[in-house]
């Protein structure tokens, strides 16, 4: 790993290790943050999955996903995610999905059994970037789903078809909710990585918006989505650390850390101007850090 990445890695690791306790909801310090603590939960849990599986050898995140395995067979966890307004239906899919090995798993079958009652796991009623995300998460928890292949996934996502430029002022390539929808298809037709999202041929157009969209960022230094889209450009085929956007996206990220590690908000627009409590600053690094963290280990990792 290169040194800049490896003290970015190493510093994001250490801030999450430090701050476990806002990830779990029933501890004082998560208590009396304002953040979602459902949300920051499953994201620790996707970051635990992954890394487990991209370098099973790498004992960094262990207490991390200890708090995982205490969480998910918890009565109380699960009626938390179920009552989250809107989100409940998608939050549960991801809670089974990402159950960690081994566990008690009979909340996560009743979770996957009132889904599928409920016809959530339908495509009936779902955009296209909707049925991805639904038959991602719906294969990892081994359920059927009735959605359509991922081959066909594929022609309909917006790496096939990426949206149309975002209005001036910005400038910027993409509005920020469809380079979301592109970041995030490209992990779920890739699973992070570990395959091809899509024949080669087909993935021009994606490539061209996806670098654009990272020099524009790098430019204004939105840091989550710098993160996500040199993920991007490695679920897409490519080495971000042998093109000049990648380096320049990794060095963006640097100078954005903090001395404890974290990446302070999603954007140097949203960070904050004065001191925040411990509760608040959380609020604001927690996914930042974690998708960085994330990030760099995909772009050192063994393609499989």
């Amino acid at each position: 790993m290169p040194p800049t990445l490896d003290r970015l890695s190493a510093g994001t690791l250490d801030w999450l290790g430090r701050n476990l306790d806002y990830f779990d909801p029933y501890s004082e310090n998560a208590r009396s943050s304002a953040h979602g603590k459902v949300k920051a939960a499953l994201e620790l849990a996707l970051l635990c999955h992954c890394w487990t599986r991209l370098d099973p050898g790498d004992d960094r995140l262990n207490e991390p996903a200890a708090l995982i395995r205490r969480l998910w067979p918890r009565p109380d966890f699960q009626r938390l995610i179920a009552a989250q307004p809107d989100f409940a239906p998608q939050y549960g899919l991801i809670y089974a999905a990402l159950a960690p090995p081994g566990i008690d798993d009979r909340l996560c079958r009743a979770t996957l059994a009132r889904l599928a009652a409920e016809g959530f796991l339908s495509p009936l009623g779902k955009s296209p970037y909707q049925r991805l995300e639904t038959r991602y998460y719906a294969d990892k928890a081994g359920v059927d789903h009735g959605i359509e292949p991922y081959e066909e996934l594929f022609e309909q996502s917006p790496l096939v078809k990426p949206p149309v430029a975002a209005p001036a002022p910005s400038g910027a390539p993409l509005a920020t909710q469809d380079a979301y929808a592109v970041t995030h298809s490209s992990f779920f037709l890739s699973d992070f990585g570990r395959r091809s999202p899509g024949p080669a041929h087909a993935l021009a157009r994606a490539e061209e918006v996806t670098g654009r969209m990272l020099d524009h960022c790098v430019r204004r230094d939105r840091w989550d989505l710098t993160a996500e889209l040199v993920m991007t450009w490695f679920c897409l085929g490519h080495d971000p650390l042998g093109t000049p956007s990648g380096v320049a996206a990794i060095e963006c990220l640097t100078r954005a850390q903090r001395p404890d590690g974290a990446i302070p908000a999603r954007s140097a627009e949203l960070r904050a101007a004065g001191p925040l409590s411990a509760g608040e600053s959380f609020r604001k690094a927690y996914h930042t850090t974690l998708v960085t963290a994330l990030m760099s280990l995909m772009v050192t990792s063994v393609r499989p």
